[in-house]
């Protein structure tokens, strides 16, 4: 029998070609003829390529015919001896063995510490630790033992694992005895069932307000004499006392992972009686994200033993936690495990105890409690000290609960490295081993367990909602096809999750937030990347369904919901004080700072005020220099099926370096590429162009009926087409579009090993992608993103030259027309009319493709004949007003203001000044209300009136007064490329418009109501 094996993407149709791989050969040694076992211990693996099945069985055949059949027969025996306590292989050891002559074969049995003993077979072989020298050895071999080598051989070398790390055997163990375990303490108890006693006064707990009395139900037969046996002992330590009650629930013993019994009783209905209590328990995932920012080298964990067992009850709040125990009544004397007020009652004793002592920094959840640090040292002087309180307090603490110091840990079920977030290896074991489920009990299990892990699996909901589905009361449980896929998806991905973490701060590290809004429903990814790192690391995954009326909003209100969960969920991660780069597929910062949400709406307006209101608080956050959140709008293909996961997006392979740090002899081979698409009468047109900076020309190419995305990747085959004929040795990319380069730095690599396929479906223009792929391994390029949109005060050479070749892709167009086939078009064309500065058709639809967007003509005319702004600029324009004069001729609308405070009336909303801006060629006002002329004031009423409705300005006059004349202005106005004025203040001739409007309140107050 050939087994599959599953990291193999492609397999030959001859059985006998297989190759067969470690896994392979250790399934046969499980369930092949324990005769076969000697040879498959001992197979060499000495080449790099493993053997087929044809080369491995012939090997047994020669094997077989070398021993004798009274030999088989008794290692047969011996075998199956111990059939019944196989156990799954977990590693394949690096040994490399093959036989040698055989001299002598003998069977030998090892006994366990444990009492349990194993027949196996002791021979002699020829043994290599690194596969070049080999070393005739004895070894002990069996069903469950491939190969058995003893300490004093593997001292003597040492092998390289799959990862290159050199393991030396022996040198751990010398190391590890050097670090003193918290457990060694002399003071630590021994003993399994330690109780202690915390030194307070009995605790008032909340009573029930009604009488709860409930008869015992059976139990599981295997958990009788155990916990007839704890009872007693409980007893005997003062834990419980035998009573007479009117109150009783029965027990309800729990197996823990340790194959003990837990005593806990089914106080369901006694909870549902019990007054409520403040909950002092900290949020888990808070404590997550909390170990996960400090990023530590070393940890130790330390377990109070039996925690709830040593906090003493009053005698009058007893009686109500009665249980029965053949015929006997009980109750606890000290806080019972079950009830829903003990966790809480529990953490805060205990937190007061080690806040008491002045513990030093942990975290600590109910009676679990972590230590950390930069060495082993400092972690276990953290460890000591917080055992010394809690002993102090009156709390055991058992051997078996202390861990550490270590460098990997658990903790919260979580282990723990470097700051990172892992799951832990037996429980992936467990979960890849787990058989699909027969009802729906099982699989809201199954589901239980890996959604604990959610946060590692990108497009997690997605991927399981085939197996809610069949948990649903009105579904019928049906195992199809579907969930089959769903149920080996998910097993898959949580085997090849990612560690999360750590959570870094400072001003060099960049978070970044992947939005999108699928068919299905919302997804979004964190990720860090700190100077140095060549790519990101995940933070966190998320993903979620439509929920109600979510399905039937726009597009645009789609990526905003998008967006609104990502930074929810990245304000608990890294906090709101850091800045964080957005990446949605569509603007979403312009609509947030409109005032009302469009007519086209679907979401309700306190939606609308829910998203507002969280994205701008986090967006004014932060200096004027550095704001709380700047946007980047992701370059997605055309086509419902173009999707990558979050990972894939930030996946970098080689970066080419900014332009100008190339050197003169790099700079020949450095090429902008750029693409377009228009429609050209009833025909959609593309064009593909790239620019030589350093030859100063332009090489394009033109088509029909294909994207603006097509383009771009037409002009990567024309550079590479220059590269190639011209036989450069580096190719140096540069290109404004993300879906590029995200392609080029590492999608190729994914889409290549799925078979250019993206979740079982063909990726877009997948004939393109690997024509290029195969191009690329004969030629190094190296990709480089470039900002299309910098302002001309920061522009450089690299935005120049992108420019140019921008330039180059433009086509001559007549129309254009892109249908979205939604209502939504409509307002996504407001937003780029009002966002761009109320300029004319051509002008906003320029603005809007330049940041990713495609609009018809029709829908920027139809919004610029329904703008009431628009209206109101041609009216001024039409009646010239009294300061019209030169000096302003030479300015288009919006780029030149003049601002001023107005002191207003005492008004209940406590504002007291009115921050005014008028438009110097048209007079347009613009009014902010703020409590207090300040800089900070200024620069907000700027950037929420005039540049995100007009557009950045290239002038701004002003008084002398301080609101205006300080180092936060001068930095803001640089920054934006603004020249700022100051006139003489109050003088009507200097000041102009501005202060016509402050003589006369009323016709502010006009444009305010």
């Amino acid at each position: 029998m050939v087994y599959y094996d599953p990291d193999n993407a492609q397999l030959p149709t001859d059985p006998d070609e297989v190759q067969c791989t470690r896994p392979m050969w250790r399934k046969f040694v499980r369930s092949a003829p324990s005769s076969y076992t000697n040879s498959l211990a001992v197979i060499d693996w000495k080449s790099e390529e493993a053997p087929t099945v044809d080369e491995v069985a012939g090997r047994l055949r020669q094997y077989e015919e070398s021993l004798s059949s009274s030999l088989i027969s008794a290692v047969e025996k011996l075998s199956q001896d111990v059939r019944q306590l196989k156990e799954d292989i977990s590693y394949s050891p690096p040994v490399q063995t093959r036989i040698a002559a055989v001299r002598r074969v003998e069977p030998i049995s090892i006994s366990g510490v444990t009492g349990g003993s194993q027949q196996l077979t002791l021979l002699e072989a020829e043994v290599s630790l690194t596969g070049n020298e080999w070393q005739k050895h004895p070894i002990v071999t069996g069903p469950e033992a491939p190969c058995i080598l003893g300490i004093d051989y593997l001292r003597k070398g040492y092998f390289k694992d799959p990862k290159g790390y050199r393991w030396a055997f022996g040198i751990a163990a010398l190391e590890a005895e050097e670090i003193e375990t918290l457990s060694s303490l002399p003071s630590i108890s021994v003993e399994p069932s330690v109780v202690g006693v915390l030194r307070v006064e009995e605790q008032q707990v909340p009573i029930a307000t009604t009488t709860v009395h409930q008869r015992q139900y059976r139990t599981n037969r295997d958990s009788l004499v155990p916990i007839h046996e704890l009872i007693r002992q409980l007893e005997g330590q003062g834990v419980i006392s035998r009573t007479r009650s009117p109150f009783n629930s029965p027990i309800w013993p729990v197996r823990k992972s340790n194959g003990e019994w837990r005593l806990t009783v089914d106080y369901r209905g006694l909870n549902e009686v019990t007054p409520p209590m403040s909950a002092a328990v900290p949020d888990m995932l808070e404590l997550q994200y909390e170990l996960e920012s400090k990023a530590a080298k070393w940890y130790a964990t330390i377990d109070i033993a039996n925690a709830f067992f040593s906090i003493p009850l009053a005698a009058e709040c007893r009686p109500q936690f009665a249980f029965t125990w053949r015929g006997v009544q009980y109750t606890w004397n000290r806080l019972p495990q079950g009830w829903k007020h003990s966790p809480t009652i529990c953490h805060g004793l205990i937190q007061t105890a080690l806040e008491k002592g002045e513990a030093p920094e942990h975290l600590q959840y109910i009676d679990d409690i972590i230590v950390w640090g930069n060495s082993a040292e400092e972690v276990s002087e953290k460890g000591k000290k917080i055992i010394q309180i809690l002993l102090q307090a009156g709390f055991a603490i058992k051997r078996s609960k202390v861990k550490g110091p270590a460098q990997e840990i658990q903790f919260l079920g979580i282990r723990w490295h470097d700051g990172r977030r892992q799951i832990p290896m037996d429980i992936i074991n467990k979960i890849a081993a787990k058989s699909p489920p027969t009802n729906k009990k099982e699989t809201q299990a199954f589901l239980g367990v890996v959604g604990f892990w959610r946060m590692h699996i990108p497009n997690y909901s997605l991927i399981v909602s085939p197996l809610y589905h069949v948990t649903r009361k009105k579904n019928d449980f049906k195992w199809g096809p579907e969930q089959r896929q769903a149920f080996e998806q998910i097993k898959q991905e949580i085997v090849h999750a990612v560690a999360l973490g750590p959570v870094r701060a400072g001003p060099d590290v960049k978070n970044v937030l992947y939005t999108a809004a699928g068919e299905n429903g919302p997804t979004w990814s964190l990720w860090q990347k700190a100077p140095g790192e060549t790519r990101g690391r995940p933070l966190g995954f998320w993903s979620r369904g439509y929920r109600g009326s979510e399905a039937r909003y726009t597009p645009a209100e789609k990526e905003i919901l998008a967006a609104y969960e990502g930074v929810r969920a990245a304000s608990e991660v890294i906090g709101t004080e850091a800045q964080l780069l957005l990446a949605p597929r569509l603007p979403v910062l312009g609509w947030m700072f409109k005032e009302r949400a469009p007519s086209t709406h679907h979401a309700t307006d306190a939606t609308w005020s829910k998203w507002v209101a969280l994205i701008t608080q986090w967006a004014r956050i932060g200096s004027p220099s550095r704001p709380g959140i700047l946007e980047v709008i992701t370059d997605w293909p055309e086509g419902k099926d173009f999707r990558m996961s979050p990972e894939e997006e930030v996946t970098r392979a080689e970066e080419a370096p900014p332009y100008n740090k190339l050197t003169e002899d790099e700079k020949p081979y450095a090429l902008f590429t750029d693409g377009s698409c228009r429609i050209v009468g009833k025909h959609r047109r593309w064009k593909a162009a790239v620019w030589s900076p350093t030859r100063r020309v332009a090489e394009a190419a033109e088509g029909q009926g294909e994207s603006s995305q097509f383009a771009e990747v037409k002009a990567i085959q024309l550079a590479l087409d220059i590269a190639e004929r011209e036989k450069w040795p580096t190719l140096y990319l540069y290109t404004d579009s993300w879906m590029v380069a995200n392609a080029l730095w590492g999608w190729l690599q994914q889409w290549k090993r799925n078979n250019w396929q993206c979740r079982g479906k063909p990726i877009w223009a997948a004939p393109l992608w690997q024509g290029i792929a195969a191009r690329l391994e004969k030629l190094v390029v190296k990709v480089r993103h470039v900002d299309a949109h910098a302002p001309k005060s920061r522009a450089t050479e690299e935005h120049r030259n992108n420019q140019q070749v921008d330039q180059a892709a433009k086509i001559e167009v007549a129309q254009v027309d892109l249908d979205w086939q939604r209502k939504g078009e409509l307002f996504i064309a407001r937003w780029a009319h009002d966002t761009s500065g109320h300029q004319g058709r051509d002008a906003t639809y320029r603005w809007a493709r330049d940041r990713g967007v495609d609009l018809s003509m029709d829908a920027i005319s139809q919004v610029i004949h329904q703008c009431e702004t628009c209206a109101a600029i041609k009216q001024a324009k039409r009646v010239k007003p009294l300061w019209y004069g030169g000096r302003w001729l030479k300015y288009k609308y919006g780029e030149a203001w003049q601002i001023d405070y107005i002191t207003l009336p005492q008004t209940r909303q406590g504002k007291r000044y009115i921050l005014t801006m008028v438009e110097a060629t048209t007079g347009w006002l613009e009014t902010y209300p703020v409590p207090h002329a300040t800089a900070r004031n200024t620069i907000l009423g700027l950037e929420k009136q005039v540049l995100w409705r007009h557009g950045t300005p290239k002038r701004i006059e002003s008084d002398n007064g301080t609101h205006f004349r300080n180092n936060l202005i001068d930095t803001w106005a640089k920054e934006h490329g603004i020249e700022w004025v100051y006139h003489i203040p109050y003088h009507a001739p200097a000041s102009g418009k501005i202060e016509s409007f402050a003589v006369d309140p009323s016709c502010v107050f006009s444009m305010m109501s």
